[in-house]
């Protein structure tokens, strides 16, 4: 009989864990910040901390990571060795798998120097085969806190043109943009503000995280990473972090234009998103409609992308026999957390 398991999805500024239990139910997810490129104790406390809070413990592991490129270590391959490693000191090592993308999973005790390259930045990868297992065609399009995977789906595979973080980049797979540590000035230089077009200030002043605090699209359980002025997480003190970026002096009697900016920053970074969306969309060898699947904490951004394009859209939560639980982080927050899970049990 198939026993709990909890899959750890190790990134650069959050660690995010699912179990799931013997009958292929979400039972609880974590989401947990990480400042990882501080160094290895905070990992070590973190998934710590995130044991403790799992009302039990899983029968065996499964690890995939992207947080290898992080300040703290010299090159990818020594950001995977130390995440490795610091994995197997904090789980049972002989009941510790890693995912290793396309060529499935090894031991942590069998892990080589030669998996590395596969083990590296692979948790979309676990997210879009889960989904094809379970939707014959589609773009999925999970959007985080920090980066954006859109991955074209056909004939229950997944289509990917690139799989290091370079070819996705060059194929747009991967945009570097999300929803709370992504830098306004990072969206866009131009902007609308007070009646007129406007250079913006190339400052990091603000993130997008204050954006859709003002828009109301932001759930508090999503807003775990630090402002950028260390200050409060209101619509007030967002509102003024967002006002540097213009010259503008702040004054809270103005709130219908911070409130305004703010709609225009987010319809600048969902229209960055819906353009690479086209851009893989038109590569669906069958033509026709596609169902987007909206995953990642910034799901709110696909499910207006596809209401806009006249597109069908199908939750994460939807693929999963439960997803979508009571907590105020969910499944589809955390999707390769959980997809890594399903895919070892798969395995035994």
């Amino acid at each position: 009989m198939q026993k709990n398991i909890i899959g750890w999805d190790i990134g650069g500024a959050h660690v995010k864990a699912a179990l799931v239990n013997q009958c292929g139910e979400v039972i609880r997810v974590i989401q947990q910040p990480c400042p990882l490129w501080k160094g290895l104790a905070y990992l070590r406390r973190t998934v710590a901390a995130i044991l403790a809070a799992l009302p039990e413990h899983g029968d065996s592991h499964a690890v995939t990571m992207t947080g290898e490129l992080a300040d703290c270590f010299s090159d990818r391959e020594h950001g995977v060795r130390s995440i490795i490693q610091t994995m197997k000191d904090s789980l049972p090592a002989n009941r510790l798998l890693l995912y290793a993308g396309s060529k499935g999973f090894v031991e942590a005790d069998k892990v080589e120097t030669r998996h590395y390259a596969c083990i590296a930045s692979a948790n979309w990868i676990a997210t879009a085969e889960l989904a094809a297992q379970r939707i014959e065609r589609g773009l999925l399009v999970d959007i985080g806190s920090t980066t954006t995977d859109i991955l074209l789906l056909e004939q229950h595979a997944l289509r990917a043109l690139g799989y290091s973080d370079y070819q996705r980049l060059v194929t747009g797979e991967l945009v570097y943009t999300g929803i709370v540590r992504t830098a306004v000035m990072a969206v866009t230089q131009q902007a609308e503000f007070n009646g007129q077009s406007m250079g913006l200030m190339g400052e990091y002043f603000a993130n997008m995280a204050d954006v859709y605090r003002l828009t109301g699209d932001l759930n508090e359980a999503h807003d775990q990473c630090d402002t950028a002025d260390g200050a409060e997480k209101t619509p007030v003190a967002s509102a003024r972090r967002l006002s540097r970026m213009t010259g503008y002096d702040f004054a809270e009697s103005d709130w219908p234009l911070w409130l305004t900016f703010a709609r225009g920053l987010k319809d600048r970074q969902k229209d960055h998103i819906r353009r690479a969306c086209l851009r893989q969309m038109q590569r669906s060898a069958a033509g026709g409609r596609l169902t987007v699947i909206g995953a990642g904490v910034g799901r709110f951004l696909a499910r207006e992308i596809a209401d806009q394009l006249e597109l069908p859209f199908k939750d994460f939560n939807q693929l999963l026999e439960s997803g979508a639980l009571d907590g105020s982080v969910d499944a589809a927050d955390c999707a390769p957390a959980v997809a890594v899970a399903y895919l070892a049990r798969a395995v035994g």
